[in-house]
């Protein structure tokens, strides 16, 4: 399979096709989502939660997510790959610049950074030296003590206009994805529809451009909890190979998220 690209992921949202995500921390599973055809990873800094044992994703490093990114870069050698920018390691235009560096030489393809207006000139900054941006607005898990927990964002018609107007903010700056996280169906369609970038919902609705979940959730290995938009699929297949098999194929054809896994 020919490696996947920036372009070839906006050519998916322009002809209608479903985008395919998970996340990755180690080079086993990064081999087993690229055989399943999944079109990329994000070594996402939920690694604190689900690998580390933390709280909340704010403990992790640069170092941690460079050691990952490394981990499943040789795992998947032709991936995209797209790596977390930790809490706190993008604060200034110059100090996100010196860090993302460090995660494209471990491999990344692409960082994710969480927030909205207060990215612009960063974001600006990163794509003129040539590293791809992924915008993330919606719930945002580093500000999770400025949030006052995991809540649904953009329900009230001003909060959500609000998303919708840094989405557009974000785009016009360069990012070249946009994550959307626990936010009503509504705002998801919304949000996909205004963009000419690829939106990839977690929590979103079925309408944006594509899907990502974390694969510890896709498995039901968080027993203790399992938020309203994760799926079991590993109940239903049997085995992880089937598992992912599965997701694959449900978001492609649109069987998932359904309604009982997305907010109104």
């Amino acid at each position: 399979m020919a490696a996947m690209t920036i372009a070839k992921l906006a050519k998916k949202k322009l002809a209608g096709e479903k985008i395919t995500s998970i996340t990755a921390y180690d080079a086993s599973f990064a081999k087993l989502f690229a055989e399943c055809g999944v079109d990329f990873m994000l070594v996402g800094d939920s690694l604190g939660n689900v690998v580390q044992g933390q709280s909340s994703t704010l403990p992790v490093t640069l170092a941690d997510i460079v050691y990952h990114t490394q981990a499943v870069r040789r795992g998947a050698p032709e991936a995209f790959v797209m790596a977390d920018m930790p809490f706190m390691t993008y604060a200034s235009p110059a100090q996100a610049c010196d860090n993302a560096a460090e995660l494209m030489r471990a491999g990344a393809n692409m960082v994710k950074l969480e927030g909205g207006d207060w990215l612009l000139e960063t974001i600006r900054c990163l794509v003129e030296r040539s590293v791809p941006v992924c915008a993330h607005l919606g719930l945002l898990p580093q500000s999770v003590n400025v949030l006052g927990g995991y809540k649904i964002q953009g329900r009230e018609q001003s909060a959500a206009d609000n998303t919708l107007r840094q989405a557009l903010a974000l785009q016009e700056a360069g990012a070249q994805l946009l994550v959307l996280e626990c936010v009503p169906v509504a705002l998801g369609q919304r949000i996909s529809e205004a963009l000419t970038i690829p939106t990839i919902g977690i929590g979103a609705g079925p309408h944006t451009d594509g899907q990502i979940l974390v694969m510890h959730d896709m498995f039901g290995l968080n027993s203790d909890y399992l938020p309203k938009f994760v799926k079991n699929f590993l109940a239903d297949a049997g085995d992880l190979r089937g598992a992912v098999e599965m997701y694959v194929a449900q978001v492609k054809a649109g069987q998932f998220p359904g309604p009982e896994h997305s907010f109104e």
